[in-house]
C-alpha cells in the first residue's frame, strides 16, 4: 500500500521595518518617535532604506528622498544605515530560525524561508502554534518583530505574507491551496508576487483584473502571448510551485558586480571613466578571491533625469574568460562609449558574468596577461592586509573619484 505523500509547510518569514527597528532597540529613546533609516542627506543617496510603523503613519515610505520624507513628517528622527549591525542582526535572527528546521533559505536580509515540514509536528503539528514561538523567541532575543507566511509552497507563504500577515494583528497567516477562491483569487491582478505596473496593464488590457481570473485564464493563451513567462505568472496565480527550501541556493554565484549611484550628476566621459575603473577594479578583485573568472561583460548606466529616465544595459562576450582588470576595462569602456547618450550620468553598473574556475587559462603569444595578473595580486594582497584605501590609483583621489567613499561602506550602505 503506498504511503501518501506529506504535505509540505512553509514560511515566509519577514522582520518588520528592520533597519529601523533594529536602530530603535540601539536606541530606547527613540522608542515612540518616528524613525528612518537614510543615507546622507548630503548626497544622492539620501532615501529612506525603512521607515518605522510610527514615521509610517505619517506616510513616509521606503525609497523616497530623504527631503521628501521630512516635508510629511518633520519630527523624523534620521538614522544613518549601519550594515555591519543589521547584517550581524540577520545572523543571529538566522541561527534562531535553524533552531527550529535545518532547511532554512534567505530571501533577503530581513526575509527567509522556512521549510517546517519535518518538525511541526514538535508543536502538534500546529503551523500556526510554531510560527508564533518562532515570533516569540525573535522578539525576545533581538527585540525584532516577524511576519510569518504559511503555506504548501514558497510562493503561497511568500504571498500568505505580503498580502496577509503584513496586515493583521498576529502577524501569521496561512494561506492554504484549497481556500485560494476565497482569500487570493478576489484581489487585484496588480497585489500577484512577480506582477509589476507593466505587467499589470498588459493584464488589465487583457480584461483579467482580478487574481482568480488571470488563475482560470485558458495556460494555453497566457504561453502563446508571454511563452515560459506566461506559464509562470499562471502557476503562481494558481499556488503551484515547486522548488525546494535550499540551504545551497545561493551558494552558486552566476555573476560578479558593482553598482555605484553617483553622488552628483558626472557629465563628461573623462570624469566617468574613473569610476567605471574603480568598479572594473573591485569586480576583478572579488573574482579573483573567488578563484573564477568571466567571459561576459556587462555595462549599465542610468541618466541623471528621474521623470524621464534615460540609460542602458549592454554586455559582450569575451574571447577568453578573464579577472585581469586591466582586460575587463577595456571591453567596459568599449561597451559605454558605443552605447552613453552623452547625458548626464547618476549611476553606473559593472559585472562579469559566464563565471568559471580560474585552473584552466587560455594564453597567447605576446599578450601581457602573466605580468598583469601577477601586479593585481600584489594588489590584493596589499588591500586584504591594510584596507583597500592603502593602494589606490591617482585617479581615485580626484574629484571624480568614489573608491576611498565606498571603501568605508558595505553595498554601498555605510558600515
Amino acid at each position: 500500500m503506498m504511503q501518501k505523500k506529506r504535505e509540505r509547510v512553509i514560511m515566509l518569514i519577514d522582520c518588520q521595518s528592520f533597519y529601523a527597528t533594529v536602530e530603535k532597540v540601539a536606541h530606547p529613546q527613540y522608542k515612540h518617535r518616528p524613525v528612518v533609516v537614510a543615507g546622507d542627506p548630503e548626497r544622492r543617496s539620501g532615501i529612506i532604506l525603512a521607515a518605522c510603523p510610527i514615521a509610517k503613519s505619517y506616510g513616509v515610505t521606503t525609497a523616497e528622498p530623504l527631503g521628501q520624507a521630512m516635508a510629511k513628517c518633520p519630527d523624523l528622527v534620521i538614522v544613518r544605515p549601519r550594515m555591519e549591525e543589521y547584517i550581524r542582526v540577520s545572523l543571529q535572527i538566522t541561527s534562531i530560525y535553524n533552531s527550529f528546521t535545518d532547511l532554512v533559505e534567505p530571501y533577503s536580509i530581513d526575509e527567509q524561508h522556512l521549510d517546517v515540514t519535518g518538525t511541526v509536528h514538535l508543536f502538534g503539528g500546529n503551523a500556526a502554534a510554531m510560527a508564533a514561538a518562532i515570533q516569540q523567541r525573535v522578539l525576545r532575543e533581538t527585540g525584532v518583530r516577524i511576519r510569518v507566511g504559511i503555506g504548501g509552497n514558497k510562493v503561497l507563504s511568500k504571498m500568505a505574507c505580503d498580502l496577509f500577515a503584513k496586515k493583521n494583528e498576529s502577524g501569521v497567516f496561512e494561506l492554504r491551496t484549497d481556500k485560494l477562491a476565497d482569500t487570493l483569487w478576489p484581489l487585484h491582478v496588480s497585489k500577484l508576487f512577480m506582477v509589476g505596473r507593466r505587467m499589470t496593464r498588459h493584464l488589465e488590457a487583457m480584461g483579467v483584473h482580478t487574481i482568480g481570473e488571470l488563475a482560470k485564464t485558458p495556460l494555453a493563451v497566457l504561453r502563446r502571448r508571454w511563452g515560459v513567462n506566461g506559464e509562470v505568472l499562471w502557476r503562481i496565480a494558481n499556488g503551484i510551485d515547486d522548488s525546494p527550501v535550499s540551504v545551497a541556493t545561493h551558494h552558486t554565484q552566476k555573476e560578479i558586480g558593482h553598482h555605484m549611484t553617483l553622488p552628483r550628476d558626472y557629465m563628461s566621459l573623462e570624469e566617468l571613466k574613473v569610476p567605471l575603473q574603480e568598479l572594473t577594479e573591485l569586480v576583478c578583485q572579488r573574482a579573483r578571491a573567488k578563484s573564477v573568472m568571466g567571459n561576459v561583460v556587462s555595462v549599465s548606466c542610468r541618466g541623471a533625469d528621474f521623470d524621464h529616465p534615460t540609460g542602458f544595459h549592454r554586455q559582450r562576450k569575451l574571447d577568453n574568460a578573464t579577472y585581469v582588470a586591466a582586460a575587463m576595462y577595456k571591453t567596459v569602456m568599449e561597451l559605454f562609449q558605443a552605447h552613453w547618450d552623452g547625458m548626464p550620468v547618476r549611476s553606473i553598473g559593472v559585472s562579469l558574468g559566464g563565471l568559471v574556475s580560474d585552473q584552466v587559462v587560455q594564453l597567447a603569444w605576446f599578450d601581457p596577461y602573466e605580468e598583469q595578473l601577477a601586479l593585481e595580486r600584489v594588489t590584493d594582497q596589499i588591500k586584504a592586509r591594510y584596507g583597500n584605501t592603502a593602494i589606490m590609483r591617482a585617479s581615485s583621489v580626484t574629484h571624480s573619484g568614489q573608491a576611498r567613499d565606498r571603501a568605508g561602506k558595505i553595498g554601498g550602505h555605510y558600515k
